[in-house]
């Protein structure tokens, strides 16, 4: 029987664990809510070198020897690095649960930066940015999300070369100090194990790290820009984003949102695959989807086709929306509830994702939310809630961007 608890402990840190007696392995994600936003706006890309270097040595040992001990044990480690936080994972046999959680404790607690740990971050960063400027989709992304997001949650983990180049060991220590303090954790863990242990180690581990204050949840400024952009690039495709204001995890509409998106951009039968790529024939790829920093939510289509069906391509996206207004079947509907159904019923028997939608929880709702209620806000979600939806969020104010040979018309 699944068992949830959630508690604030006297560290300041915020502890989430799911309690899975049938599982065979044990996950763990620690969240420091400190991320893009909260770089200096002339030093973008700090996080991300942090997020790079910050297990490559440690006051007891080598990167080396750091990784050589989650080896011998059979854990894997990973992290990432977001708008709002930096997040490490961990999976491992429940008996190695402590083990591992010392691990992690140790670089999170007491880093060294080697400055050569730092000088390659920083050199693989500028290989990326460069990198980037021939992936034309994920270029459009960095572009668009700037643009419609404003220049705080638009930023990019890969920052600006021209920043790239000023940051030096010291940023990256500076960074650190001032952010990864137990007040700023949120802690998940999922697996066989029992909550109080946890609770226990993880209090004693990271007791006396930084203020107990709480501190990250607030939400950071939304400044989205409706307009129109093209970016010239000599290529045989035109790369077409277009992004306009949605709803924030959490508020009601929200999973009316989720089925929308669905509903024109989940799998084959999607409206966008079947209409602008299977019937007309208009793009080489097609998609919908939605940013959801905390507070915010941005829905974006997206689509390749030739420059000369670029036109078409943009008002055929926009029409595609617009037409579930008008015939949206209750076949349609259903189809994209079970296919949140089936997506949320196969993660949930994973146990690292279990403990990552624990940990999404704590960042958006600020408490557990079971999953059988999340779905069941989802099954709620009717044609005329998808009409109300629509009706409440014209696609009137738009962020557009373009990227290829020539402009869409005026």
């Amino acid at each position: 029987m699944e068992e949830v608890v959630h508690r604030h402990l006297n560290s300041g840190i915020e502890l989430g664990v799911v309690h899975l007696p049938n599982r065979h392995a044990t996950a763990m994600e620690f969240r420091v809510l400190a991320g893009l936003a909260d770089e200096s706006a002339d030093l973008l890309g700090l996080a991300r070198v942090l997020e790079e270097s910050i297990t490559k040595g440690t006051e007891k040992r080598s990167g080396q020897a750091l990784l050589d001990a989650f080896d011998e044990m059979g854990a894997t480690h990973g992290s990432w690095v977001g708008r709002e936080a930096i997040g490490f994972t961990s999976i491992c046999l429940p008996e190695f649960f402590e083990r591992t959680l010392a691990l992690n404790t140790e670089f999170i607690r007491t880093p060294t930066f080697p400055q050569d740990a730092v000088d390659v971050a920083i050199e693989l960063g500028r290989q990326e940015l460069k990198l980037l400027e021939d992936d034309a989709q994920s270029l459009v992304e960095k572009l668009l999300g700037r643009q419609s997001l404003g220049p705080v949650l638009g930023r990019h983990p890969l920052g600006e070369l021209e920043m790239l180049n000023r940051i030096q060991r010291r940023d990256v220590e500076n960074f650190w100090r001032e952010h990864f303090a137990a007040g700023r954790m949120q802690v998940t863990v999922a697996g066989p194990v029992d909550p109080q242990r946890v609770a226990d180690a993880i209090e004693e581990r990271f007791s006396g790290l930084g203020s107990s204050l709480r501190a990250g949840r607030g939400t950071h400024p939304l400044a989205f820009s409706p307009r129109r952009t093209h970016v010239h690039k000599e290529l045989e495709q035109e790369q077409i984003g277009i992004c306009f204001p949605g709803v924030p995890v959490g508020q009601p509409q929200y999973p009316t949102e989720r089925v929308v998106l669905g509903i024109l951009s989940g799998g084959m039968s999607g409206r966008l695959f079947t209409e602008v790529r299977e019937k007309q024939g208009l793009v080489y790829w097609v998609g919908a989807w939605h940013d959801t920093p905390r507070g915010a939510s941005m829905v974006c289509l997206g689509a390749s086709t030739t420059p000369q069906r670029a036109d078409k391509t943009y008002h055929t996206l926009l029409r595609e929306v617009d037409r579930l207004s008008e015939d949206l079947t209750q076949d349609e509907l259903v189809r994209a509830v079970t296919g949140i159904e089936a997506r949320t019923e196969t993660r949930g028997d994973i146990t690292r994702a279990r403990c990552g939608e624990l940990a999404d929880d704590l960042f958006h709702y600020g408490r557990p939310v079971p999953p059988a209620e999340k779905l069941a806000w989802v099954r709620a979600v009717t044609i005329d809630g998808v009409k109300q939806y629509l009706a409440d969020h014209p696609r009137i104010a738009l962020s557009v961007l373009t990227l290829g040979p020539r402009p869409l018309a005026e």
